[in-house]
This record gives C-alpha cells, structure tokens and sequence, in this order.
C-alpha cells in the first residue's frame, strides 16, 4: 500500500488497527513509526506526532496495537510475551501494508522495549534508528508496585472514566496490560538479550522522576549494546517526557532523527 489516508484502518491479520499517517507518505519520505505505552493509543500521543512531523520533515506514523484505542480488542489474558509477538508478527506486515520504506521506530514504555525487540531481531535495513522513552528491559519491584497502584486507582477512582475516552473498550485495554505484569511470571521478563543483536544508534529518554522504571534500565542498555547509545536524562518529568517536558523531548528526538536520517541519506538509503 503507497497511498495512505491520513487516517483510518490497516487489516493487519484478523485485526484492524487504527492509524494515522501525518506528512509524506512513507514511499515519499523517511517515516517515522511511532509505538505507544502500555495504555496508549493513537489519540493520546496527543499533538506530539504532528510537532515531530514538523520539525523533521519525515512522514509520521501512529498506531493502535490491538486492544487500544479503535482498534479490534485483544483476547484475554494477554500472552506475556505479548511484546515478543507485536514486534515479530505484527510490525512485520505493518511494514509491508503501508510501504514502509525507511525511517525510525520512537516507542515509550512498552512500545520501547517492541522497538528494542524488533531491532534486536531483525536485520531490517528500512530501520535506521531507533529512539526508545522511558523503556523496560527487565522488570523491576518499582514497575510492580507501580502498576499495582494503577490497578487500584483503576478500579476506585475516575481514571476509567477518563481511559474509556480514549479506548472503545476501556476493560479490554486495561486488563490486557494490567494483568500481564501484574502476573508472578511476569517477574523473570527479560528483553536485554535483544540489545547486543540492534546494529543501528539508539537514543534513549528517561524522566528523573519515572515512576515505573529506574536508571538501572539505561545501565543495561549501555551494557549489552554495541550500538552508539545516546541517553537523555529529563528533569521535571516522570514516565512520559513526551507530556510533562514535551519542548525537551521534542527537541532530543528530532536532533536524533535529523541525524540519523538525513547525515547517512546517501549511504544508507538503499530502499529509498
């Protein structure tokens, strides 16, 4: 597929995810895939996509996993390596449906570590960077104790009423996530395999303040990966930078993907 709508659905296996493309289309341009958290989705990027489309010229593209946002819900229980199969199945055959032809992955949270897993198991020329905020490598107390506390504020205060805006079914987003790292197996969860197989640069973003993960998860990636390895460590904000210092975020990012994707346009743009 070469000509993307701006916005709507991709058929990808028996499910549609939702989507929207910003800028030139990925056959025009480099494009950059964007891979949102745990509880995310398309619209709570917010107008992030837009600003990055902006101050990188590339084409932008978002999209829903399945079980968030429009997209088809997910079966449940989740599978826990839930990850594994979104980067080895499912970005795969979103490439090839929207004619990917280059770019960068930028993922936060789950959607990080997908793009860490994905880098770390496919030779795939077409990505030439990656930018991962606030990532998980391995699961940590404070990630737990974190999440158990969602859960509860799930269930006792209004943040389902403010999820269910966002996602058009709240439970099915929720507990998908929820559950899966809230199970004891889940504990022994461990991506940091992946890092030494990434052969292209890789940023990293961390809030100071991140509740669900702590500097321990950049110390692992400066570990296992040969790959140059830029860390941005963003004071005043916590689990998503995107949101609480978007200006500083906007800012790493988009230097990081000037870089990546216009400096080495002649010697890396083989599928372009």
């Amino acid at each position: 597929m070469t000509n993307l709508s701006p916005s709507g659905f991709l058929k990808i296996g028996a499910d549609d995810l939702e989507y929207r493309m910003i800028g030139p289309a990925p056959d025009q341009a480099p494009t950059i895939v964007m891979l949102h958290e745990g509880l995310g989705c398309v619209g709570l990027w917010g107008d992030f996509p837009e600003k990055l489309q902006a101050a990188t010229s590339a084409g932008v593209l978002v999209y829903s996993r399945a079980g968030y946002g429009a997209s088809t819900p997910a079966a449940l229980p989740r599978p826990l390596d839930y990850m594994h199969i979104e980067a080895r199945e499912v970005l795969p055959k979103l490439f090839d449906a929207t004619g990917f032809r280059r770019g960068l992955l930028v993922g936060h949270s789950d959607g990080a570590s997908i793009a860490a897993i994905y880098a770390g198991s496919h030779q795939d020329h077409r990505v030439q960077g990656v930018a991962m905020i606030a990532p998980h490598f391995i699961v940590e107390d404070i990630s737990v104790s974190s999440i158990a506390g969602v859960r509860k504020a799930y269930e006792t205060s209004d943040l389902k009423s403010k999820l269910s805006r966002w996602h058009k079914d709240v439970d099915n987003a929720f507990y998908g996530w929820n559950d899966a790292w809230l199970d004891p197996k889940f504990r022994s969860w461990d991506i940091s395999e992946y890092l030494a197989y990434i052969r292209v640069p890789v940023a990293i973003l961390q809030g100071v303040d991140d509740q669900y993960g702590t500097i321990r998860q950049i110390e692992i990636a400066q570990e296992e990966c040969y790959c140059p390895v830029d860390v941005t460590e963003i004071s005043g904000a916590g689990h998503s930078p995107h949101r609480e210092a978007p200006e500083k975020t906007l800012n790493t990012i988009s230097d990081f993907a000037r870089r990546i994707l216009y400096t080495h346009e002649g010697s890396q743009g083989r599928a372009a």
